[in-house]
């Protein structure tokens, strides 16, 4: 752009930000071309995208005061996102398109890739000999390049090399990913930074259980009482209660049967030491009494 046209351009961005709610700034270097254009297409209808050099976005936001808020979030490239939507909404939509990429060579692996057993649409010859440089076991069986045993190609944070990178793309395997996001948001004269934007229904439900969880244990571990323990203490109140009457033998509803039935359980118990106390005197007289028969049966002997 000549001078004339970038200040036309400029002039031109202030008035179409005027029109939108929400400016929002997504950074785009070393973005994909394909993932910039999902994007932009994406939040159309209502939304419109600006991108230009760091230098121009830099002359679109100093017109205003509160865009300048923008200008510590511009490191790079990157491209002024105009919407009427909520900054959070905004976020969501944009974090939500992908892009599978290939792997480079050098690139550090983001997880464990694992090469599955089975057969591929690749044609024998070079390939065969690329795969096994890679340190994958192929065989030709049937006319098809089959792999022979599943395993983990490349660790999670292990470095990418040349002939696996190959190897990953002969397979279609793609084991990176590129999404947009915005990095900020201007909402009338609020500023929302990434870690806020990211905040959805799930981690703010999961956030709140999570507080809830601890001020719940600590009113308990305090003896607080909240509509949400009441019953707890409650319960833990009567079970002291009956725990105390039955030590103390109060005959009351609801220690009586108790008591009964530890009075069932002793009565058993005598009932048992009775029953084994007659076998021991029943096993003793007839011990006495083979005793007294192998004494006559001597005498006997003796006459």
């Amino acid at each position: 752009m000549i001078k004339k046209e970038k200040i036309e351009f400029v002039n031109e961005a202030r008035a179409e930000i005027k029109k939108y709610k929400t400016v929002g700034v997504m950074p785009i270097e070393a973005v994909p071309d394909r993932l910039v254009q999902k994007v932009r297409n994406g939040i159309k209808p209502g939304g419109k995208f600006i991108v230009a050099r760091k230098t121009l976005i830099f002359r679109i936001l100093e017109g205003n005061e509160e865009l300048k808020k923008l200008e510590p979030y511009i490191n790079g490239n990157v491209a002024l996102v105009l919407t009427n939507d909520d900054p959070v909404e905004i976020y969501k939509k944009i974090s939500s398109r992908r892009l599978k990429l290939s792997a480079k060579p050098n690139q550090i692996s983001p997880s464990d890739i694992t090469i599955e057993a089975g057969e591929t649409a690749i044609a024998p010859g070079q390939a065969v000999t690329d795969l096994k440089t890679a340190g994958i076991d192929v065989k030709i069986d049937k006319g098809k390049v089959v792999i022979s045993r599943s395993k983990v190609l490349v660790a999670k944070g292990a470095k990418i090399t040349m002939p696996i990178s190959k190897a990953l793309k002969m397979l279609d395997v793609m084991p990176f990913e590129a999404r947009g996001k915005l990095i900020a948001a201007l909402n009338g004269n609020l500023i929302y930074g990434e870690n806020v934007l990211m905040i959805d229904e799930q981690y703010l439900t999961a956030e709140i259980m999570r507080d809830f969880a601890g001020a719940n244990a600590l009113t308990i571990a305090i003896k607080f009482i909240t509509p949400y323990n009441a019953a707890m203490f409650i319960s833990k109140a009567a079970n002291e209660a009956v725990t105390l009457g039955v030590e103390a033998r109060i005959y009351e509803k609801g220690i009586i049967e108790k008591l009964l039935g530890i009075a069932s359980l002793q009565a058993g118990g005598v009932n048992s030491l009775v029953k084994e106390e007659k076998k021991e005197e029943k096993k003793e007289e007839e011990e006495k009494a083979e005793e007294k028969k192998e004494e006559k049966s001597e005498g006997k002997k003796e006459q």
